[in-house]
């Protein structure tokens, strides 16, 4: 009975297993027709996306075409408003725009680099881009000279070139030919459009057939259910020596955690113990840095507090020891006024005024101040790139750190010796100098035939306050002061010795790519501090100070000088004073101010009264925010001079170019 019972189950469910067979051959086709339908579509979205890509590329170039068209346009209106006010600021807008019109070409050159039937069109639209630049170039050339009508002259025969008509028939041949390739692209992407949709509807249908299958998966499921019951049990008693596994992986784990947590609290005790390390480093220092504050700041108001007491006890004597004293009073207060410009160069805190100039010209034009300074017994031998590079630097502080590294190279040689100033184009690679990053840039190189730096001491020699010339030589800012002053340039400097041989210090200064097309700086020198005579005598001067004592005495300089101040402490009582005398020449305005700043004074000047130029007075340039504020107008740094004042209020008046920030003198930059 057993064995008939065993043979009619078989016979039962012999069919089974094929049925499920069947349906697991229907399951792989439609899965096989599913993933085929899916890669179809995705294909065709793909290259619908493709077309679609290529339309707004077409619609890009088409914009672009319009919009250098338009750019050209402008810069030539701004030339003609240029050639006509010669105003410095039309000028830059004339340049600017231009500037824009160049990117945009290239710009439109990236756009067809892919496309082979227009691959020739961009160079030669740049062709005549450069062309009408070069027609252009001599109106814009006289408008900046000056020359009047000359330069409308000029402006009005480049009216008639054949450059303009041909650029913008290129400009609207380049529109055309993508116009035509928008219509195929259009044609192309309406084509894969329909494609995906009709892939789509077949995935549809597909899915009704794999709906119908999965019922007949179901009941096999169903099927299926019935022998995971009896799984399950045989499941249950799996379960339980896998209990037994887990509690075993639980008590390690519990060990672990507990290793795991005596390992944190170890690391927080080393943390805690470094970060006072740190703070321990950061107070020795501050104090280090402090301590070498006070000591020069005290020696140089010793000087100061003694040669204004020696000078009043001597009112009574002799001329002459009255004024021995004053100058070294003033020495003394000079010398702190640098101080602070060097402490603030290494901190990195004030801001710098760079322009676009050509290092090597700055040496040429320094070559006799620096032989003045250095003495007649040093040989000063020069090397200079066949070539030269542009790079964007502070122009006062580069003069600063060349006049400071020969002065050292001087102390260095006793007097007596060869120095070497080189600047040369290089390459550098990612960290082949400190933390540089990768590209060109300009390396400015001083070489002296001194006796050396110790090596204990050439890693020292760019800290604050670290000197190694005799007592009283120097503060220890001068190599500091340069170090900061490249760092803050985007560059870096190093240095380099051997005992008995010499020193080598190098200054890498990024290049500076955009002085390409504009006009070299022209050198102007250095500010001496020597009082230039009154050319413009009897000038009214509106002094805007809220110091009462620092406006009192700026006020006594200009009647000194022989100019008519008047005096007023905010910039609405300025705005005030402007509004009635209609006879102020010139606007002298310290930055820092409540309720109103100099430069935002100075911006309202400029608005309403174009004509009357702005003198700005600081202590320190970083109080006005953001240096390119101070564009447009004059600058003199606090504490000046009266010869700084006369020389800064000339420039003013003459619409000469002055920077405060020059050198005072060959002793300073010796620090």
């Amino acid at each position: 009975m057993a064995d008939e019972a065993i043979e009619a189950a078989a016979e039962e469910g012999g069919p089974r297993p094929w049925r499920a067979l069947w349906v697991s051959a229907a399951a792989l086709l439609a899965t096989l027709a599913l993933i085929a339908l899916i890669f179809m579509i995705t294909l065709s979205n793909r290259a619908r996306d493709e077309a679609l890509g290529w339309e707004r590329h077409t619609y890009g170039v088409m914009v672009l075409t319009r919009t250098i068209d338009a750019t050209i346009a402008r810069s030539e209106a701004a030339l003609g408003r240029y050639v006509l006010d010669e105003r410095q600021l039309t000028g830059t807008a004339y340049v600017n725009e231009w500037r824009a019109a160049a990117f945009q070409i290239n710009q439109l050159e990236r756009l067809l680099r892919d496309d082979p039937a227009q691959l020739g069109d961009p160079p030669h639209l740049r062709r005549l881009f450069q062309q009408r630049n070069t027609e252009l170039g001599p109106a814009a050339s006289a408008a900046e000279r000056g020359q009047g009508a000359g330069g409308l002259s000029l402006l009005f025969s480049t009216t008639s070139s054949q450059t303009l008509i041909d650029l913008r028939a290129k400009l609207e041949e380049i529109a055309t030919a993508e116009r035509t390739t928008l219509a195929r692209r259009t044609e192309e992407t309406r084509g894969f459009v329909e494609k995906a949709d009709t892939y789509t509807d077949w995935l549809g249908w597909l899915a009704m057939l794999i709906g119908v299958g999965a019922v007949g998966l179901a009941i096999l499921a169903y099927r299926s259910f019935v022998e995971g019951v009896r799984a399950r049990r045989e499941a249950e008693s799996q379960a339980w020596r896998a209990l037994e596994l887990e509690r075993a992986v639980q008590d390690r784990t519990r060990d672990l955690s507990t290793a795991n947590e005596r390992l944190k609290a170890e690391a927080a005790e080393r943390a805690a113990a470094e970060a006072q390390l740190r703070q321990v480093q950061k107070m020795e220092a501050v104090g280090q840095l402090t301590g070498g504050i006070a000591h020069d700041f005290n020696n140089m108001l010793a000087v100061v507090v003694g040669g204004l007491d020696l000078a009043r006890r001597k009112l009574p004597g002799s001329r002459r020891e009255v004024e021995f004293h004053l100058d070294n009073a003033m020495e003394g207060a000079t010398r702190a006024a640098a101080l602070t410009r060097r402490l603030l160069a290494f901190a990195r805190a004030e801001p710098l005024l760079p322009e676009a100039v050509l290092p090597s010209e700055r040496v040429e034009h320094m070559l006799e101040l620096i032989d003045r300074a250095i003495g007649e017994r040093i040989t000063v031998l020069t090397s200079f790139a066949t070539e030269p590079w542009y790079i964007w630097v502070d122009v006062a502080q580069l003069e600063n750190a060349l006049l400071n590294l020969a002065v050292n190279a001087r102390d260095a040689m006793e007097g007596s010796g060869e120095v070497r100033i080189e600047v040369d184009n290089v390459g550098l690679a990612a960290g082949e100098v400190d933390d540089l990053q990768a590209g060109d840039y300009v390396r400015i190189r001083v070489t002296d035939t001194g006796g050396g730096i110790a090596p204990e001491h050439l890693d020292r020699v760019f800290e604050p306050f670290f000197t190694t010339k005799p007592v009283g030589k120097g503060t220890g800012l001068g190599l500091t002061q340069i170090f900061g002053f490249a760092r803050q340039s985007g560059g870096h400097a190093t240095i380099a010795s051997r005992v008995g041989e010499g020193t080598a210090v190098t200054l890498f200064l990024p290049r500076f790519l955009g002085a390409e097309g504009i006009v070299p700086v022209r050198a102007a020198a250095p500010s001496l501090a020597i009082e230039t005579a009154s050319r413009h005598p009897g000038a009214h001067i509106l002094v805007v100070e809220d110091d009462p004592r620092v406006c009192r005495s700026t006020v006594d300089v200009l009647e000194e000088l022989g100019y008519l101040p008047t005096a007023c402490d905010s910039g609405r009582q300025a705005l005030e004073q402007l509004a009635a005398h209609a006879e102020i020449d010139l606007v002298l305005t310290d930055v820092m101010m409540p309720e109103m700043t100099g430069t935002e004074l100075a911006a309202e000047v400029r608005r309403l009264y174009p004509r009357i130029p702005v003198l700005f007075v600081t202590g320190y340039v970083g109080e006005a925010g953001d240096a390119d504020e101070l564009i447009g107008g004059e600058l003199l740094r606090k504490p000046f001079t009266i010869a700084a004042l006369a020389n800064a209020v000339e420039n003013a008046l003459g619409g000469g170019r002055f920077n405060g920030s020059h050198l005072a003198s060959t002793g300073e930059a010796a620090e």
